[in-house]
């Protein structure tokens, strides 16, 4: 994304990846990612990884705990919708500082709205992540204009408190049109702006941190505007992967936790 193309001032790369030169034996448990996510978010909070640190590559977090590409990409997903890291395409993924909690609590009433709007998240995963790759191969130049507007627009409402709602659903339209088969488009007109978390669940529309809510999400867009651009499907598929993953993580820990709160006062 172009406001983060340089990444974050960070110490060498060797230091960050010193919590990980020691033999880690294979993750076991609830699962590979849930394990590799236990781990890594214990080495952020015990600070063996530190604000600004640079994680080591996939290759060498496949290495050290002997799990494949697609179990460590799961895994900083989940970190990701954590707040604990961000990835910069090209550059790599850095430790966040701490924050206070800013994943956005439910209503009572969102409880069961969450339920649909995971459900189709799941869908829009599948959907979506292929219709980036094929954007990225078939997109026309003022296709990738118009992409390129929508997120402009988006960053200009964000920045003036504004809508952002309409600007979000022409860009994942426009890919789905970008990718030249009608199908694509179909579904996502039929799903229309009720695909957008916000419009459907009032605690991320009211979110009292919602302006760097919105900001996260655009610099997500950048991501799949950036593959989509220099025609890379790959990275498209993975960085669309990443958007929609990050959205149904942090919804569905928020839910989690509500779910939580709602049992504990019965």
């Amino acid at each position: 994304m172009s406001t983060l193309s340089s990444g974050p001032t960070t110490a060498p790369e060797t230091a960050a990846a010193a919590p990980f030169a020691a033999a880690v034996p294979r993750v076991r448990g609830r699962g590979l990612a849930h394990g590799l996510v236990d781990d890594l978010s214990e080495k952020i909070r015990s600070q063996q990884l530190r604000t600004g640190d640079k994680l080591p590559t996939e290759s060498a977090i496949m290495q050290a705990y002997g799990v494949s590409r697609t179990v460590v990409r799961e895994a900083l997903s989940k970190l990701q919708a954590s707040g604990l890291v961000e990835t910069h395409h090209g550059v790599g993924t850095f430790v966040l500082p701490p924050r206070a909690a800013g994943m956005f609590r439910l209503e009572g009433s969102d409880i069961a709205t969450t339920v649909d709007v995971l459900a189709v998240l799941e869908l829009r995963i599948s959907l979506e992540t292929e219709s980036a790759g094929l954007a990225a191969l078939r997109r026309s130049e003022e296709q990738l204009q118009g992409l390129r507007a929508a997120l402009d627009a988006f960053e200009a409402n964000v920045a003036a408190g504004g809508d952002t709602v309409a600007h979000d659903f022409s860009f994942h339209l426009q890919i789905a049109q970008a990718t030249g088969n009608p199908y694509f488009a179909d579904i996502m007109g039929h799903l229309g702006t009720g695909l957008i978390p916000r419009t459907r669940v009032s605690a991320i529309r009211n979110h009292d941190r919602r302006g760097e809510y919105l900001v996260r999400v655009n610099r997500e867009h950048e991501e799949i505007y950036a593959a989509i651009a220099r025609r890379d499907p790959d990275s498209a598929r993975a960085a669309m992967r990443i958007h929609l993953t990050n959205s149904r993580e942090r919804l569905r820990l928020a839910q989690e936790a509500a779910q939580r709160s709602a049992g504990a006062a019965d």
